[in-house]
């Protein structure tokens, strides 16, 4: 485990899940550090991780001090007010037993509301979980806590019931999904219109779901491979909104290892009806695929080369996650995706 990754959460531990947005917290930014410093350093990027903190901790909040113990977990899931009463409850617990046992417990009772801050909880519980797996540390620990915290306390279900025959597969399964018809509002209106939409139960059940537990993983990675190539048709409709389609289920992919093989088929299931949300509340007709990538001896460390000089938290984390589906598949628009949102996503440096 590398002391700058150690560091990193240090510097970040008292920071806030989310930042702006109203008196509630509701509609603000989400705090993407720890996410973006894990991917640098696991991937070993040319970046100074203490200056790229320097310039992205000015704009987050303060975690308040917890206000009481959270003793009835149930009423307290989805409250927002309570996340730093979460993040006390979960540092405990992580003390206090393996973080496989916590994670296990726990992994059940979030899933329904996996569309949490905009996928967000999962994707930093994905990213703490690839550090633990490495190594345990306090400050790691600490990481796992407030992704799961932050989980917690935007928790947002999302209905999973579904009616139809599914696709031939999770391609097929994105080209059909629907549009939702009122797309006022921010994504937290949006999600609640799901439940009252005709074409949502067909859509949850459009992706095909292995009967064999040990068939689940790639099954799950063969969702993240659809979702980020997929990117390059839609992206333009919601730059960064619709990265989260690809690394939401990325981020449960590189959890199923630590969990029971009893919750990976729901696990699949939630990370599809994360995807199919997003893409149906954001993402309009395909466009016309954009230029073909430059012809390059590593197309993937060129797009490496292209996130560090982005610097952009959106495209290091999709970057991580395109290489990754290229390795499996080599197709390189999986590459073109995220070049196309750097095209689109400005860079801070």
């Amino acid at each position: 485990m590398s002391e700058t990754l150690l560091a990193a959460y240090e510097r970040l531990h008292d920071h806030g899940p989310e930042f702006g947005g109203d008196e509630e917290g509701n509609h603000g930014l989400t705090n993407h550090g720890p996410m973006a410093a894990e991917v640098i350093v696991r991937r070993g990027l040319p970046v100074d991780v203490d200056r790229w903190l320097d310039g992205y901790v000015r704009r987050l909040a303060d975690l308040p001090k917890p206000a009481a113990r959270i003793t009835d977990w149930r009423a307290a899931l989805g409250d927002a007010r309570r996340m730093p009463d979460w993040t006390a409850y979960f540092r405990e617990e992580l003390r206090a037993r393996p973080w496989q046992d916590t994670l296990a417990t726990w992994w059940p009772r979030l899933l329904p509301g996996i569309a949490a801050g905009s996928t967000h909880g999962v994707i930093r519980v994905g990213h703490a979980v690839r550090t633990l797996r490495g190594a345990t540390s306090p400050q790691a620990l600490d990481e796992l806590a407030n992704g799961l915290a932050f989980w917690a306390g935007r928790w947002r279900p999302v209905p999973v019931e579904g009616a139809g025959a599914p696709a031939s597969g999770p391609t097929e399964a994105l080209a059909a999904l629907p549009e939702l018809p009122d797309r006022g509002g921010f994504i937290a209106h949006r999600l609640t219109r799901l439940a009252a939409m005709p074409a949502w139960p067909a859509a949850v059940a459009a992706l095909p779901v292995p009967a064999a537990d040990d068939d689940v993983p790639a099954a799950l990675a063969a969702l993240v491979d659809a979702a980020t190539v997929r990117y390059l048709r839609v992206g333009r409709d919601s730059p960064v909104l619709l990265v989260h389609t690809a690394t939401a289920p990325n981020a449960v992919l590189h959890c199923l290892p630590v969990l029971p093989k009893a919750v990976w088929r729901p696990s699949l299931v939630a990370a599809w009806a994360a995807a199919a949300a997003i893409t149906v509340t954001y993402a309009g007709p395909p466009a016309d695929r954009p230029a073909a990538l430059l012809n390059t001896a590593d197309p993937a460390a060129t797009l490496l080369d292209r996130a560090t000089d982005h610097r952009d938290e959106h495209v290091l984390k999709f970057a991580d996650t395109a290489v990754e589906s290229y390795e499996r598949t080599g197709d390189e628009d999986a590459l073109a995706s995220v070049h196309l949102a750097a095209d689109l996503i400005e860079s801070p440096s």
